[in-house]
């Protein structure tokens, strides 16, 4: 085994990276088997099995990988998604440990003798370290061909921009992204660390099951999210430092999360269903004093946001979301039979409701030509 160069590896010789940028809920103590749990469901495992099952293992691009310190072992820093499944086809009992320890049941397809061959080596490229990979492993998951989600892409920027001397430019241009995208990142995993740091929020306490980072990050952009956090000038100007919001908007920085995300401990729901239009909407509650009142007592971005919203752009909205809702009834009145006189009476008070508004809304246009 020589540095950069590229090298057959037995597949036991190789080691899970624990500090997987891709891993969502893992930390450095973390087992194999939660990893490699957690790779199933949010990296599409099930579908690079099936593929290896039927095709052997296709030993084209290498794995990088570098010494453990204090073995013989090499831990994997580019290639976990691969050497997992490697790992579950060659160690049928791995997945038996999963299912008891990770309550997730992973069928393994059957690979074929002729084929069993392809997974004993690997070929790897060894490092020296982490540092010297970073650049080509940023460049394929940040920016390139085989991209992460937004969550780990910022997290591996992170580690990197707080583990080396470099600023987030450089670190940008090595992964081939825009300086304003990855600060606006790692600004935000920094939000997150302070938030678990000091118990106010947890990524695994989120409701959803798929973490919406790029949710966090486009409302940390917004001057209405900075102001109610606290987030002053240096937010804007210069790259993240630690710790970024001011104790005294602790209280706040807890209540935002948990309208973004929810929380799954305490069934407290997230009042952000999407990103567009919700996180414009918040924003501007959180600028008005009454709806943020409202928000604080009824968990309901709707009715929050009808205090902010003006009363003649709600109108409007309204009426023509009823035009819409009335027009599919019409498209599907062949689906009433006629029986159900509840559903009559329905349509009833909806006539009545329309000749209503129509006559005040006639009056008002009558009142308005006469005063022209």
């Amino acid at each position: 085994m020589e540095l950069n160069e590229v090298s057959k590896i037995p597949v036991e010789k190789l080691k899970l990276d624990h500090k997987n940028p891709r891993l969502i809920s893992q930390s450095v103590d973390s087992t194999d088997e939660a990893i490699i749990a957690e790779l199933y469901r949010s990296a599409e495992l099930g579908e690079l099995l099936q593929s290896i099952s039927s095709n052997g293992y296709l030993d084209i691009e290498p794995l990088i990988a570098m010494p453990e310190a204090g073995s013989d072992k090499l831990v994997v820093l580019e290639g976990n998604r691969r050497l997992a499944a490697l790992r579950l086809l060659r160690e049928p009992k791995l997945a038996k440990k999963i299912l008891k320890t990770e309550r997730l049941a992973i069928n393994l397809p059957t690979v074929a003798k002729s084929l069993r061959g392809t997974l004993d080596e690997v070929s790897v490229y060894c490092v020296d370290s982490r540092e010297t990979a970073r650049s080509f492993i940023g460049f394929k998951h940040v920016n390139g061909p085989a991209k992460w989600d937004s969550y780990a892409k910022a997290r591996f920027a992170a580690d990197w921009y707080k583990q080396s001397d470099d600023n987030l430019k450089t670190i940008a241009k090595a992964v081939g992204d825009g300086h304003d995208t990855i600060k606006r990142m790692v600004s935000a995993i920094y939000v997150l660390d302070q938030a678990k740091k000091n118990e106010l929020f947890d990524v695994e306490d989120r409701v959803t099951p798929k973490f919406n980072f790029s949710h966090l990050y486009t409302a940390l952009s917004r001057s209405q999210y900075m102001k109610y956090l606290g987030l002053g000038s240096r937010w804007v100007k210069y790259d993240p430092e630690p710790n970024p919001v001011k104790s005294k908007k602790l209280d706040n920085l807890k209540e935002l999360l948990l309208w973004i995300y929810g929380s799954s401990a305490d069934d407290v729901l997230p009042v952000i269903r999407t990103q567009n239009p919700d996180i414009k909407r918040l924003g501007e509650v959180l600028e008005n004093i009454e709806a943020l009142h409202i928000l604080k007592i009824s968990r309901n971005l709707d009715e929050a946001y009808a205090a902010v919203e003006p009363v003649d752009s709600r109108f409007t909205a309204s009426l023509l979301r009823s035009r819409t809702a009335i027009k599919d009834a019409a498209g599907s009145l062949r689906a009433y039979d006629g029986r159900d006189d509840s559903l009559l009476g329905v349509a009833e008070d909806i006539k009545e409701t329309a000749e209503t508004v129509h006559q005040r809304m006639q009056k008002k246009n009558r009142e308005a030509l006469a005063a022209e």
